[in-house]
């Protein structure tokens, strides 16, 4: 009997310590119940995870003050741009030319070519058609020109018709119809007065000379001003050296027509002169025309662009041609010049090629861009 009862309490003994290391095992096994602390008042303690990385929470957002001082970026950049175009002497464009071919001057201070492009990409040509009394007699040859033109173009190439006498008329929107565009040239038939000066203004602040893309003006005119009132021969030609639009004139000279000693001013119906008599109508003398072809000569100059004497010009096509392949196949170049700028100031462009027996056709000069004075808008409206 004590055999028994002894080996029961040894049993219930043993029973007791395997409960005890049991639970011993499963407190040491369970995690702590981790301690709430305020963020604000004590800062955050590194837990020990062992071999484990620890990752700090992330910052707090910024304020909103913050981030706005962070946004603000003031960047004022001088870049200057200019398209060139590089022929060889028998006027074919030249190819291939990298950055390292140029080198760019201003105001004879060597400047770093920070901008190059060379491409093939279509255009956009403002036809400016002069029909003022002085060209009357030479609009059928002012007609063929521009239809000459028009067929040099390439369906993605756009054109716009404008004409001007004592006022500017925008005849056809830009556009690669050539159905709309030889009816609009034909619209182009002469008024009164003429108003050369404001019309290359009102031109050249359209807002389709100011967007990005490669543009020209063919201007048919003899360059003979007579009415213009808002702009002038000097407010223009600084005008042409901000914009980048290159300026064609197509010289026509009516001198012989407007000045007195020809017949069609004695035939005019309900005129008479006495004999002897030598009458000069106004934009007719040898002063005026003198001007006008000094002042295509400068747009075309201070553009980039070229000037062409209609009467000399045995091959239309072949001319318009070499025209619409410059326009179509032009570098541009730019950089951020290094000299001091004023707003206004007149800054000199000297443009040299790497490349024996090239001609450099672009800017020589340009204007610092300021702020353009406020005033009456360009007189330029819809054709009818």
């Amino acid at each position: 009997m004590k055999r028994v009862v002894f080996a029961l309490a040894l049993m219930c003994f043993v029973s007791l310590s395997v409960f005890a290391q049991t639970r011993s095992r499963s407190r040491a096994a369970s995690p702590k119940k981790p301690t709430v602390q305020n963020d604000a008042a004590t800062p955050k303690q590194a837990p020990a995870l062992g071999n484990s990385t620890y990752i700090p929470p992330p910052p707090p957002p910024p304020s909103a003050k913050k981030k706005e001082e962070d946004e603000v970026i003031l960047v004022e950049t001088d870049l200057v741009t200019t398209p060139v175009s590089v022929m060889d002497r028998n006027g074919r464009f030249i190819a291939g030319l990298k950055k390292k071919d140029f080198k760019i001057f201003e105001n004879g201070v060597p400047q770093e070519v920070t901008y190059f492009q060379s491409e093939e990409t279509p255009f956009t040509v403002i036809l400016m058609i002069d029909t003022s009394p002085s060209t009357k007699y030479k609009i059928d040859e002012i007609h063929f020109a521009a239809l000459t033109f028009v067929n040099q173009l390439r369906p993605a190439d756009q054109v716009m018709v404008v004409a001007f006498d004592q006022r500017t008329k925008v005849l056809c929107e830009p556009t690669n119809d050539k159905k709309t565009l030889y009816g609009a040239i034909y619209k182009a038939n002469f008024g009164s007065g003429t108003s050369l000066y404001d019309a290359v203004d009102a031109v050249a602040t359209l807002d389709l000379v100011n967007t990005p893309g490669r543009k020209a003006v063919v201007l048919f005119t003899d360059g003979v001003d007579t009415t213009s009132r808002r702009a002038s021969y000097d407010s223009t030609v600084a005008l042409v050296e901000e914009i980048d639009a290159l300026f064609y004139p197509i010289r026509y000279d009516t001198q012989q027509q407007m000045s007195g000693g020809g017949a069609p001013i004695a035939a005019l119906p309900g005129m008479a002169f006495p004999p002897g008599i030598s009458v000069r109508m106004r934009g007719g003398s040898d002063t005026e025309y003198a001007r006008g072809k000094t002042y295509l000569e400068s747009l075309a100059a201070n553009s980039g662009g070229r000037i062409f004497e209609a009467d000399t010009l045995t091959n239309l096509e072949s001319s318009f041609a070499g025209v619409a392949e410059e326009l179509r196949r032009r570098y541009s170049i730019g950089y951020y010049a290094n000299t001091d700028r004023v707003p206004g100031e007149r800054k000199s462009i000297k443009i040299q090629v790497a490349r024996p027996g090239s001609v450099v056709r672009g800017k020589n000069n340009y204007v610092v861009r300021q702020k353009r004075e406020q005033g009456p808008p360009p007189q330029i409206s819809e054709g009818s």
